[in-house]
């Protein structure tokens, strides 16, 4: 269904004419996220050049029911973005400007549209930096890591975007502007900053955020270590964290992975070794050079085939390429794949491993493996080719994975979101009054449904479930509260 010509044209007076790019052709760049197998063209594409103009193109949207999806650089791996057939999409992309930099608070002021490199590029010169670091962090933006709740090989010692994120100047769906949150943090009241952090762009659109930063530690050191297994690699994992360390980040790839990476950078993996490890410790001097002794102490315990210590921050820069490089690279030996992002405990990284490759040879499909070892966060890449006609498999072999890692006492998500791609898996790890209140939630935002519509809660529509009947509280049947 084709939008009417008086929407555009109001579109066009909330914006500009050249603002609002309504050529199917333009339309298509914008059809899909970092997840290619869903794809959607939007009847418009709307580019904002400020907050103000934000709230306005939400406005018209809210006045005639058009359903609307904001978009940052389009990275994301869960369908987060996918447009809404009869609706628009909202690019943040010319919102990038870094609005301050207050180094005696810590704190940055940006705009959605900047990417998770530039802030911490603008806290250099003050000895400060922005921690989260999602392996897209050079194209990636601040705006995309707030909807998503981004965190990256660091979440291990320093935590998500909500353990960075003071406060958030948000567009709600009815195109009111307000912050939540605070430049300190607090805020009295209900903590509305962290229901809106991670929530996947259903419940508005940030315009404006306030970072905390942190200072540049004393010393890191980065090694890269092999094992001649998974189960190895994990052990030493469970034997760091025992001993009382907390390394900023302990990642893990394996045998597929590793010759992807290599192929593609060069960065001086050891290709077909079963795992490598990477271990990176920073902080005060003196501490790191103990523990990474024992680091190192704990890698040797458990049958380290090499061991490389990164000797110069080129080093530990090529290491790290060859970490960030693995989800891209695996197309050089893919035609197509599917990124998926689960949780497992710690302790049963070895068994889901042994699990997925078991899966993946019934499946006929290969599956590499890269994650944060750290906490469990794992991230398989399903490998298989559309022209043979194995997306089906590849599919559902990747919902299968997720839904795995909570029946083994995890989550479907650790950074990636659930979007459209595991939606209708939510029901494997939340109950009905679970969903019924994560909906109300949302209700309470958007009561419309018109922001980022289909994404996160399984519906009829995108399910095949049958819709259940809405069962009062006995408080509102009592009178004593009401419903929103």
């Amino acid at each position: 269904m084709s939008l009417d010509s008086r929407v555009r044209r109001a579109f066009e007076v909330a914006l500009a004419p050249e603002d609002v790019i309504s050529d199917p052709v333009r339309c298509r760049a914008y059809e899909c996220d970092g997840l290619t197998g869903y794809r959607v063209v939007p009847q418009l594409v709307l580019l904002p050049r400020d907050a103000d103009q934000v709230a306005a193109a939400v406005r018209v949207c809210d006045e005639h029911g058009v359903p609307f999806v904001a978009r940052g650089a389009g990275t994301g791996l869960s369908g987060g973005a996918l447009p809404v057939a009869d609706g628009v999409v909202i690019s943040l992309a010319r919102l990038k400007r870094v609005l301050e930099v207050d180094p005696v608070d810590r704190r940055a002021v940006v705009e959605p549209g900047v990417t998770n490199l530039e802030i911490t590029a603008a806290a250099a010169p003050h000895g400060l930096y922005y921690a989260p670091d999602p392996s897209s962090q050079q194209v990636c933006t601040i705006g995309g890591n707030v909807a998503e709740n981004s965190g990256g090989a660091h979440c291990l010692k320093y935590g998500f975007t909500t353990n960075h994120v003071l406060s958030c100047e948000v567009v709600l769906p009815d195109g009111s502007l307000v912050t939540l949150g605070s430049d300190t943090g607090e805020q009295a009241g209900p903590d509305l900053r962290g229901v809106f952090l991670g929530s996947e762009g259903t419940l508005g659109i940030t315009t404006k955020i306030t970072v905390r930063l942190l200072r540049t530690p004393e010393t890191v050191r980065t090694l890269l270590a092999d094992f001649p297994s998974i189960a190895a690699a994990g052990d030493v994992v469970s034997d760091i964290v025992a001993a009382g360390i907390v390394p900023a980040a302990v990642e893990m790839m394996d045998t597929l992975a590793i010759e992807a990476a290599e192929e593609a950078v060069h960065a001086g993996y050891t290709v077909g070794v079963p795992a490598a490890l990477v271990v990176e410790l920073d902080g005060p001097a003196e501490e790191c050079d103990v523990q990474f002794e024992q680091v190192k102490q704990i890698c040797d315990r458990h049958g380290c085939t090499r061991l490389h210590i990164a000797g110069s921050p080129e080093e530990r820069a090529a290491i790290w390429r060859g970490r960030k490089a693995a989800f891209a690279a695996v197309g050089r030996i893919s035609p197509d794949y599917f990124v998926q992002d689960g949780v497992v405990p710690r302790t049963r990284l070895a068994e889901v491993l042994d699990r997925i490759a078991g899966m993946g040879a019934d499946a006929g499909l290969r599956v590499a493996n890269v994650f944060h070892a750290g906490d469990g966060n794992l991230h398989p890449l399903v490998l298989y080719s559309a022209a043979a006609g194995e997306t089906e498999r590849a599919e559902k072999l990747s919902g299968e994975i997720a839904e795995l890692c909570v029946e083994l006492g995890g989550s479907l998500s650790g950074e990636h979101g659930i979007g459209t791609d595991k939606a209708c898996s939510m029901p494997k790890m939340f109950g009905e009054d679970d969903l019924a209140v994560m909906a109300r939630v949302r209700d309470a935002f958007d009561p419309d449904g018109l922001c980022n519509p289909g994404k996160v809660l399984p519906t009829p529509r995108l399910c095949g479930e049958r819709p259940g009947k809405y069962r009062p509280h006995p408080l509102e049947e009592a009178g004593v509260i009401e419903r929103l």
